[in-house]
């Protein structure tokens, strides 16, 4: 959810009904944008990259006021698993709204609660199901990480807590502590490993693994200034962070070295829950359990939703000691029901892994004949695309610096063409696509199609120069490396430049 351009100018009330002067579709699109410039918080985000007006959405497609259709690879943030308005939860919503049962509980009992909660449990790993207990929040994934903090903290009596470089957890106070841009560090900050940009330039597994040793001595010496901490809090794929998976084995260790010293592991899986990498929860992509799962976004089948489910012994909350007006949404509930058992029965996280695996090879083929790719990285269906400058000098480990521009330039050319992608990464340079994960083979290749066509226009726009200088001495991209089940490749050479292939723009997919 980063910024990713200057906030522009604030248009005059004269200048924001200049458009409904206008004439037909077009003028209407224009006025409701002038006015939103108008009258919204600075604070917007996408409303300032992507200047649509949706009306009308099914599946992977987006229908704007002005009549044209996109192709959603933005999915809600993560939040769409079954795309926009999928027939199942239309219906679920509906049932709820013809029964006439109470739209507001608080956090009452009803039927549509013990259904969702029944499902929600049958998904969840067995070594935690077992023995579960389940937190209602307010209907904002950021309010569901507040709760797990308190939970641990209430527990273990302990108020320290362990991150990650590059972590994102949400918007409120407690979660932006644990997250990476946090400013005032009351959180200690441990390194996230990954191969493009290895904290101690070796990435792979001996990365993975000096990264595992210093969180073990942090934690161990005496004199590292860090107290025994409440719990270690980490995304099995860091979304916002630049789309970096963590490799299993050091999932692995994190899980051994918490449990070993009686510090709760929490997962967040706001984002890659609900089949989005691959596995139905991304920590069973290392068979890794933790004490606590932060879970939102799909879990409500496109509406406000979310909770944390957590081991039984750590239950030592006195009534009412996280509480929310709103934790109690019979609709999101439903729709949430109805998700989870779709993704469930037609295994869509296998689909995800498949088709996932498909579109990350295409894109390392992309990456090979553009230098301005230097990396290509995910998991299933969170796939991140890291553009950077290949003419500076880069890191000792030859990593090249991140091509802001660029990657503004590559997301509004997508736009022009019909497809919606998100930035993210350190300094905004982290292309992304968050499918959802009912995305057919051909809409597959429409997306790619046309992000090969915005990345060759892009390029040719902000980094004009003759073709010869495209060429390159050395041959082939820089080796692959790598955990099992987790695909990033570098590519910091190429021999030949491509213009991308022509996109389709006008059909429905």
């Amino acid at each position: 959810m980063a910024v990713t351009e200057p906030a522009p100018a604030v248009p005059s009330a004269a200048q924001a009904h200049q458009g409904e002067r206008r004439t037909g579709e077009g003028g209407a699109l224009e006025g409701i944008l002038r006015r939103q410039s108008l009258r919204e918080s600075s604070a917007r985000t996408y409303a300032r990259s992507l200047p649509i007006v949706p009306v009308r959405a099914r599946g992977l497609t987006i229908e704007g006021a002005d009549g044209r259709r996109y192709l959603d690879c933005l999915s809600g943030a993560g939040t769409l698993a079954l795309g926009h308005n999928h027939p199942v939860v239309l219906e679920a919503i509906k049932k709820v709204l013809d029964s006439g049962a109470p739209l507001h509980v608080l956090d009452l009992a009803t039927p549509v609660k013990d259904a969702f909660t029944t499902e929600l449990f049958a998904t969840l790993p067995a070594g935690l199901a077992d023995n579960a207990r389940i937190q209602f929040c307010g209907p904002a994934g950021t309010d569901a990480v507040e709760a797990a903090l308190k939970l641990v903290r209430t527990a273990t009596g302990r108020s320290g807590l362990l991150s990650f470089t590059g972590a994102y957890h949400g918007m409120t106070a407690g979660a932006l502590d644990a997250s990476g841009g946090a400013t005032d560090v009351r959180v200690t900050r441990l390194p996230y490993p990954q191969n493009y940009r290895c904290p101690f330039g070796v990435g792979g597994d001996r990365g993975a693994e000096l990264a595992a040793r210093w969180t073990e001595n942090l934690i161990d010496d005496p004199k590292s200034g860090v107290t025994h901490p409440a719990a270690m809090i980490l995304e099995p794929v860091q979304g916002e962070g630049g789309v970096i998976p963590a490799p299993d084995d050091w999932m692995r260790r994190m899980r051994e070295i918490t449990a070993a010293r009686s510090i709760p592991l929490i997962a967040d899986e706001i984002q890659t829950g609900v089949g989005r990498t691959g596995a139905f929860w991304a920590v069973e992509h290392s068979g890794v359990v933790p004490d606590v799962m932060v879970l939102s976004k799909a879990i409500g089948g496109s509406l406000p939703l979310a909770v944390i489910v957590y081991r039984a012994e750590l239950d030592a909350w006195e009534p009412g000691a996280h509480a929310g007006t709103f934790r109690g949404n019979q609709l999101a509930m439903a729709a949430g029901a109805a998700t989870l058992a779709y993704v469930r029965e037609n295994r869509l996280a296998d689909r995800a892994a498949t088709l996932g695996a498909r579109m990350l090879g295409r894109l390392q083929g992309l990456a090979a004949a553009h230098p301005c790719i230097g990396d290509v990285r995910g998991r299933g269906l969170m796939i991140g695309v890291e553009l950077v400058d290949p003419d500076s000098p880069g890191d000792d480990a030859g990593a090249a610096p991140v091509d802001q521009a660029l990657a503004v330039a590559v997301q509004q050319e997508c736009l022009h063409r019909g497809l919606i992608v998100e930035l993210g990464g350190r300094h905004s340079g982290v292309v992304r696509l968050l499918p959802p994960l009912t995305l057919t083979d051909e809409q597959a290749e429409a997306v790619l199609d046309r992000f090969a066509d915005a990345l060759a226009a892009a390029e040719r726009a902000h980094r004009p120069r003759p073709h010869a200088a495209h060429l390159r001495n050395a041959t082939g991209t820089a080796g692959t490396t790598g955990t099992a089940g987790t695909t990033t490749t570098t590519a910091t050479t190429a021999t030949t430049a491509t213009t991308g292939q022509a996109a389709p723009t006008g059909p429905s997919h």
